[in-house]
């Protein structure tokens, strides 16, 4: 089980690192977007919809939100000599519609707060949310948002952040996994959340920790090799906040996937990848992180960076 579990992860990380650094933006968007979509059908299993009706309804609507969260600047492009007829028509001034193209940055803020959400219930009150029962439709709505959060995310991480802080974010989220695995196997005493996942330990989790802060020094380094000088403390000491939060939140959107799939009485989302389950087993973490980290880069650019560029 361990050699097939190594050798469909060493694919898996081979064809995705290959999509981050040699495909345009468009197109890794796009392998994301397969990804997610065969997720999403996961999700659907495990939260008992097998309608084909209400199926063909959430696989469409999560298309075509990403369609319109894509094409996003083409429509505002449209929009313009639309915008500038009524405004001649009904004589009134309004400023260029094409500036609003950032609206879709304030999606960030309800996606990070989901996230935080679910980590402090299950931190707080484990058997109080694994027992808690929601009608389909709102579990339906909740994968529908968290899957397209994490698509939208991560395809902007990679069109505005380049391929290689994108690559920094998958190796951060793959190393915190295996630090603490090795981490709980060599130190785990104390469950973190035993009723939701057994397997998981505090120690384990610690060593994610360690692990998040030291690729985020080692990131530090690279970038004062790559651009000729030093990061500042206040950019490194970010990152490194940034790294460790990001991996937190990477725990507990883990936690939050098992936990559906205990409510559902299955260990695995699907049986797609040999030794791994199903494809949400292995993006999980990564959907649940991927707004945190952005948001995180967002805010480190716009606050640290660009004013000093």
């Amino acid at each position: 089980m361990l050699k097939q579990r190594i050798i469909t992860a060493t694919i898996l990380a081979t064809v995705i690192v290959s999509a981050v650094l040699m495909l345009p933006s468009d197109y890794f968007s796009l392998i994301i977007a397969i990804i997610v979509l065969i997720g999403a059908w996961e999700w659907l299993n495990l939260i008992d919809i097998s309608s084909p009706a209400k199926r063909a309804a959430f696989i469409g609507t999560l298309i075509f939100a990403m369609l319109f969260i894509h094409l996003w600047t083409y429509i505002l492009e449209a929009l313009v000599p639309v915008m500038d007829n009524l405004a001649t028509k009904y004589k009134f001034e309004m400023a260029d519609i094409r500036n609003q193209s950032g609206l879709l940055e304030w999606l960030i803020i309800p996606a990070v707060l989901f996230w935080l959400t679910i980590m402090l219930l299950i931190r707080k009150a484990p058997l109080q949310t694994l027992s808690l029962q929601l009608r389909s439709r709102y579990k339906a709505l909740i994968g529908w948002c968290v899957l397209l959060a994490g698509w939208m995310f991560l395809s902007r991480l990679r069109l505005f952040y380049g391929s290689e802080m994108t690559l920094y974010f998958l190796l951060l989220i793959w190393i915190a996994g295996i630090a603490a695995y090795f981490s709980g196997k060599k130190w785990g005493k104390n469950k973190l959340a035993p009723d939701i996942s057994p397997g998981k330990t505090v120690e384990g989790v610690y060593g994610a920790l360690v692990s998040a802060a030291v690729c985020a020094i080692i990131l530090c380094i690279a970038l004062s090799i790559i651009y000729g000088k030093p990061v500042t403390f206040m950019v490194a000491g970010d990152l490194i906040l940034l790294s460790i939060i990001t991996v937190q939140i990477s725990v507990y959107g883990d936690l939050f996937f098992s936990l559906v799939k205990r409510q559902r009485g299955v260990k695995d989302s699907g049986n797609l990848l040999p030794g791994h389950g199903g494809v949400l087993d292995r993006v999980d973490s990564l959907i649940a992180a991927a707004p945190v980290f952005y948001a995180g880069i967002y805010l480190i650019y716009m606050i640290l960076l660009a004013p000093a560029q």
